[in-house]
């Protein structure tokens, strides 16, 4: 695959982790592989824990001058001097948050397998569009993005579009050509290399 037509990457971040260490394992990955966009996607509900955990990543993003979106939160975005926000409820509050952010923040939305929903978003100024799973979960409701919508899409929608959940290399190497990018987190931060779990994830991109 050319490199200009390769998809790019989003790295999600574990929904926990330590601030005081976290930013040398992201340092770790982020020198290794291309990065284009880090997503903060935190469990918690914590303001001060969310603070923490968002001031350790953005120094190692920025410094490597990667993008930093978090779920949900206009204002930590906002306060925080992060580049955006990825909306996890579809286009519901996208027109809200370009509003809100101003025409330079990146705000994308999770659109799950509705390409009602990605529409609408990128109607509504939404820079990207996400849908997933596109792997075998048994989260939610057990349904998956179909490689179809992403084929439709990637012939007819200018907005870029994500592929997320659930990864593996085989559907790395099949949603390839029809995806700008692949977003990476739970499938890597498990293993005891995150960085070599990574590359092995994208080696069929080449």
């Amino acid at each position: 695959m050319a490199a200009d037509e390769r998809p790019q990457i989003t790295l999600i971040t574990p929904p926990t982790f330590d601030a005081e260490t976290f930013s040398d394992r992201l340092g770790l990955i982020l020198d290794g592989a291309e990065i284009a966009c880090l997503r903060l996607s935190l469990a918690t509900k914590d303001e001060d824990t969310l603070m923490r955990a968002a001031d350790a990543a953005r120094e190692a993003a920025h410094a490597r001058d990667v993008a930093v979106v978090i779920d949900d939160h206009l204002i930590l975005a906002e306060r925080l001097g992060l580049d955006g926000v990825h909306l996890t409820d579809g286009a519901r509050n996208v027109r809200k948050a370009r509003k809100d952010l101003g025409a330079d923040a990146i705000v994308g939305a999770f659109c799950k397998a509705s390409r009602h929903e990605g529409m609408s978003a990128g109607e509504a100024g939404a820079d990207y569009a996400a849908f997933g799973p596109i792997g075998e979960t048994s989260l939610g409701d057990g349904s998956r993005a179909p490689f179809d919508l992403f084929e439709w899409w990637s012939e007819v929608i200018e907005v870029p579009i994500i592929a997320e959940g659930a990864l593996t290399a085989e559907l790395v190497e099949r949603f390839g050509p029809v995806t700008d990018f692949f977003a990476v987190g739970e499938e890597i931060w498990g293993a005891d290399d995150p960085l070599a779990a990574l590359k092995a994830l994208l080696k069929p991109l080449g």
